[in-house]
């Protein structure tokens, strides 16, 4: 269909219009019957100043920096990422840090695994250098907000606090005490299938890291046999081997939870697989 310039016009000032940008947000994991994490869910869904942090977060990181995407479609993926490791860790019988430290249950750490996921990058709205930091103070009076109609006193600070170390947990030199921020890590460093970390690459910048991100075709996370979680990484090039170990072996690496994942990355294309094996860690 032909777009007239009027229509032109309309969708580019939309595109530019915070509330059009907000508009399209709508974050949406498996709760599976968990209702405080339903909760936590309509509360992010609800709040247009947490959706414009993501929005910012999104035009730094892709349009002002030309790196891949830290806006809100990144922390729909890694929320659900996240999760999904949580459950597979719960499921062989790994007890989050919530219920052993604090006596609570598995409902609890998917609350806090998925508040961490959401607010991990909200400091990039403001900058990227110490955006952890940055995402600590955002979500230090957010988190009140967040969990409102979830929990009361003193169980809310304890959830708010295990938040908040998730989100300093994640960055590169950080290290996670917890099995909540270890997952949120590792969740974060896992957002790599296809289209999600191209965009440097498309932008020109043809160096190792874009190419690294270029190659990877897609990203698989099931339960696994030796161990609780298996990721196998699907390349269509080797060069995509610096991306998994540049940013999956660094977050893996001190997470506190590589003794539960295995990882397996494959290159797809015949030719490449002369010239690569399998690879495994």
């Amino acid at each position: 269909m032909t777009q007239t310039k009027e229509q032109v016009t309309a969708f580019r000032s939309d595109e530019r219009s915070p509330s059009a940008a907000i508009a399209a947000i709508d974050i949406h994991v498996p709760t599976r019957g968990n209702r405080k994490l339903e909760r936590l869910i309509e509360n992010a869904n609800a709040d247009e100043q947490l959706k414009a942090w993501w929005h910012v977060a999104g035009v730094n990181a892709t349009k002002r920096l030309g790196m891949s995407d830290h806006g809100w479609v990144h922390i729909q993926v890694v929320t659900n990422i996240a999760l999904r490791i949580l459950r597979l860790l719960t499921k062989r019988g790994v007890e989050p840090s919530a219920v052993s430290d604090f006596g609570m249950a598995n409902r609890d750490a998917e609350v806090i695994v998925a508040a961490g996921a959401m607010l991990h990058d909200i400091g990039m709205s403001i900058h990227r250098v110490d955006h952890e930091a940055y995402s600590l103070f955002l979500a230090a009076d957010k988190l009140g907000q967040l969990l409102d109609g979830i929990y009361d006193e003193p169980e809310r600070s304890v959830v708010a606090a295990e938040v908040q170390h998730a989100i300093i947990g994640h960055r590169r030199n950080g290290t996670p005490l917890t099995l909540e921020a270890g997952v949120v890590r590792v969740a974060d460093a896992l957002d790599m299938a296809a289209g999600r970390s191209r965009v440097p690459f498309e932008a020109g910048q043809k160096n190792i890291h874009a190419l690294s991100a270029a190659a990877i075709d897609g990203v698989n996370i099931s339960a696994g046999e030796a161990k609780p979680v298996r990721v196998e990484i699907a390349m269509n090039n080797s060069a995509g081997i610096f991306q998994i170990d540049e940013l999956l072996g660094n977050k893996l690496k001190g997470s506190g939870i590589e003794q539960y994942v295995e990882v397996a990355a494959r290159v797809d294309r015949e030719h490449e697989a002369r010239l690569l094996p399998d690879v495994t860690f």
